[in-house]
């Protein structure tokens, strides 16, 4: 050990935050409150309050709204509602530590979007488009299969002069034999009729083939691609190949590895140039701490793979909370390596203010 002292939350910059939602517009309830601090249902008589994000909410939100931390759920939605929610908004999110938002425009829930956020948080937003939520837009606009995917491929290059990037929650193909090439022209015809004609009955897309062709066709307009790392062998399988098979086009990669795959995706990052590794919950609900997906991917991915995503979004407090776990991650991973003088101070600085913006910066053109 040495006197070295440990990296500080402090000499880390405001986070670029590449992977978020937008925020509800309406005032909450108690109940309506917890319920977005979980999925599903708590048992009876329990409540979501009482889980981890539950307490790291208690924890870090109700001193930026002037009360103190800890204090019971009630008091700190009383005060909540006292503020209004575009009060109560800007300030929990211009306290986050968050320097600038990537925002999933594509959820069913209308919530803001990125100049809203922007102007809530005083950063910079810009829009991450996700292809199945796109695609639904061009079908329901378009006739034939064939039109939808002349249509489709005009939209998303038409997009693509605006957005940061583009996201994809279902993958690239189910394994790596479909994920390793693109689908061919009849059997995206087949796959974009069938589901044309469930989407009358409000079908979502979830078509593999068709899927697949988009993000093929998303890798065409240079913007970096995110994906959706899901747990499962044949998932990791499928992104292994599609890893493979786009190096060398000039088009990114970004991996997200919500649900516990930081391992493979930190990886694969290694392995691949045009592959990076998002650190960070991306399911703000559960998953791993986010120091042990930092440690791990330190292990195995260069420092300038490695970018901070939350997945957080409704609530301004998930953003906060994901906000203040990273840095705390950064401050026990790095700063843990600089007081055992495995690193310099100095060099730990600088591979926190990477981890925390400056890979972003770089991958996402924000300057």
């Amino acid at each position: 050990m040495t006197d070295t002292p440990p990296l500080l939350v402090a000499d880390t910059p405001h986070l670029v935050d590449q992977y978020c939602h937008g925020l509800v517009r309406e005032e909450l309830g108690l109940a309506t409150f917890e319920a977005r601090l979980g999925r599903g249902s708590p048992a009876q008589g329990t409540t979501f309050f009482d889980s981890r994000t539950g307490f790291a909410v208690r924890r870090w939100c109700p001193p930026l709204l002037g009360l103190d931390p800890h204090c019971p759920p009630a008091a700190y939605l009383a005060r909540r509602r006292e503020l209004g929610v575009l009060e109560s908004g800007r300030r929990l999110l211009r306290a986050g530590g968050i320097a600038a938002h990537l925002v999933d425009t594509g959820t069913a829930e209308e919530l803001t979007g990125p100049p809203e956020l922007a102007a809530a948080g005083g950063t910079v937003a810009r829009e991450v488009v996700r292809l199945e939520h796109l695609a639904e837009q061009v079908a329901d606009t378009s006739g034939t299969a064939e039109a939808f995917l002349a249509n489709l491929s005009e939209a998303v290059h038409a997009v693509s002069a605006t957005a940061a990037a583009f996201t994809c929650v279902s993958g690239p193909g189910e394994d790596a034999a479909s994920a390793g090439t693109p689908p061919g022209p009849g059997a995206v015809r087949a796959a974009a009729a069938t589901w044309l004609a469930g989407r009358a009955a409000g079908a979502r897309l979830a078509e593999p083939v068709l899927v697949a062709h988009l993000c093929w066709v998303a890798l065409t307009t240079g913007r970096p691609l995110q994906l959706h790392a899901l747990p499962g062998p044949r998932r990791a399988a499928a992104l292994t190949a599609f890893a493979e098979a786009t190096a060398g086009l000039g088009t990114d990669v970004v991996l997200l590895g919500g649900g516990g795959p930081h391992d493979h995706t930190a990886r694969l990052a290694a392995l691949h140039p045009h592959v990076y590794a998002g650190i960070g919950p991306v399911d703000p609900y559960g998953g791993p701490p986010v120091r042990d997906a930092l440690a791990g991917a330190l292990e195995r991915a260069p420092f300038g793979k490695l970018m901070y995503a939350s997945g957080a979004g409704g609530l301004p407090e998930l953003h906060v909370v994901a906000a203040r776990e990273f840095h705390q991650a950064l401050d026990e991973v790095i700063g843990g390596k600089v007081a055992q003088g495995a690193w310099s101070a100095r060099d730990g600085r600088r591979v926190a203010r990477m981890i925390a913006a400056e890979n972003a910066r770089r991958v996402y053109g924000l300057g």
